[in-house]
């Protein structure tokens, strides 16, 4: 590794040993179906690959000065419990302001827990385990904005984006790793399908 950052490929086999990658046929809660299936926090089970990951993602939002610049005055904002060990991670390395985290029931809007208040121009960084559909990070950079808070980044382990996955351009986002995987937008255009593929669904 390279200043502490892993390269995609290691994270790549750490996924992949944890069992938090998985290649076969999957369906998304979206409907999509795909040939891997990825789930951050079977890696995040072990201590020191958690520890080395929320690292590793910390010494790359490190890379920007302004942020540098700023760590002491940052919040840690989990758009999912799945970002808390990173959150958290992160925080320790970078010695954060604090760590706080979206939550969301059912159709309901997101939503911080009672008397937790942002700061209007508090500097954030929005952090979760992956970025796929992009859904939960864009509501949660919604909230977080309209409380007159500044997001100032989007930092996840993994990105691993849908045809539909809205891509960030204009803030920093960081993240270690990338997964391109397959995807179908329903059975009749499924190659796994037609291949006769058992299709799992690992959230039913």
């Amino acid at each position: 590794m390279t200043e502490l950052i892993p390269t995609q490929q290691e994270v790549i086999a750490i996924l992949r040993k944890s069992g938090a990658l998985r290649p076969g046929h999957f369906r998304l809660t979206s409907g999509i179906h795909t040939d891997h299936y990825l789930q951050v926090s079977l890696a995040m089970r072990d201590a020191r690959t958690s520890k080395m990951l929320s690292v590793g993602l910390s010494r790359k939002i490190r890379t920007d000065s302004e942020i540098r610049a700023n760590l002491s005055k940052l919040s840690l904002v989990a758009a999912s419990t799945s970002g808390l060990p990173i959150a958290y991670g992160i925080s320790e390395a970078v010695q954060a302001k604090q760590v706080y985290w979206g939550e969301k029931d059912g159709t309901q809007p997101m939503q911080f827990r009672p008397y937790m208040e942002q700061e209007r121009g508090e500097k954030v960084v929005i952090v979760d385990d992956v970025y796929r559909s992009g859904a939960r990070i864009n509501e949660l950079r919604a909230l977080c904005e309209r409380n007159g808070a500044e997001v100032v980044a989007i930092a996840t382990l993994v990105y691993q984006p849908t045809p539909s996955t809205p891509v960030i351009r204009d803030i920093p986002f960081f993240y270690l790793a990338k997964l391109n995987a397959q995807y179908y937008a329903d059975t009749e255009s499924c190659d796994l399908c037609k291949r006769g593929i058992p299709l799992e669904m690992p959230w039913m």
